[in-house]
């Protein structure tokens, strides 16, 4: 149980280090919201390996990190939460990993976007309006959710190593 939950942990860890590291390399400025597909990747991967809670924990430490770091803004948080928690409950209801596409894509194309225009406006200072950021960050999503379903149909029916 220990080894597990070690396991589990460090996995966590190094999709947080991938996210975080990759934000400056595969980022896309689209007016105050800056598009990043890996942590839709990201939230996907988790969701189907992990589970709903681990990664929406994912998604929030990548999104402190990014905003300490200077690259990410506050945006971050309500797509990739919402987007990550929504993918990883599609999943468990439906145990296929298109479900946590259709999760995530929904989560941050239209609940994270509307969720945006309150942090932009009231915390960021923009003047946007309420469906500003629907477009941006459903392409983001969607060609995030994307490429985590290739990467999570790859590596299914591989060995998953054992802990210890």
């Amino acid at each position: 149980m220990v080894r597990e939950s070690i396991w589990r942990l460090a996995l966590m860890s190094m999709l947080v280090a991938i996210g975080v590291t990759t934000a400056h390399f595969v980022a896309f400025p689209v007016g105050p919201a800056r598009i990043f597909p890996v942590q839709h990747a990201l939230n996907v991967i988790t969701a189907v390996t992990l589970g709903t809670w681990p990664a929406v924990t994912v998604a929030l430490v990548v999104g402190i990190l990014r905003n300490i770091l200077g690259t990410g803004t506050l945006l971050a948080f309500p797509g990739g939460l919402v987007g990550a928690f929504l993918a990883g409950w599609w999943y468990r209801w439906g145990r296929d990993p298109l479900w946590a596409v259709a999760g995530e894509v929904l989560g941050t194309g239209l609940g994270g976007a509307l969720l945006a225009y309150p942090v932009a406006r009231f915390l960021m200072g923009r003047e946007v309006a309420l469906l500003y950021f629907v477009v941006p960050f459903a392409l983001s999503s969607v060609s995030g959710a994307l490429t985590a379903y290739v990467v999570v149909r790859l590596l299914k029916g591989r060995p998953r190593p054992r802990p210890g």
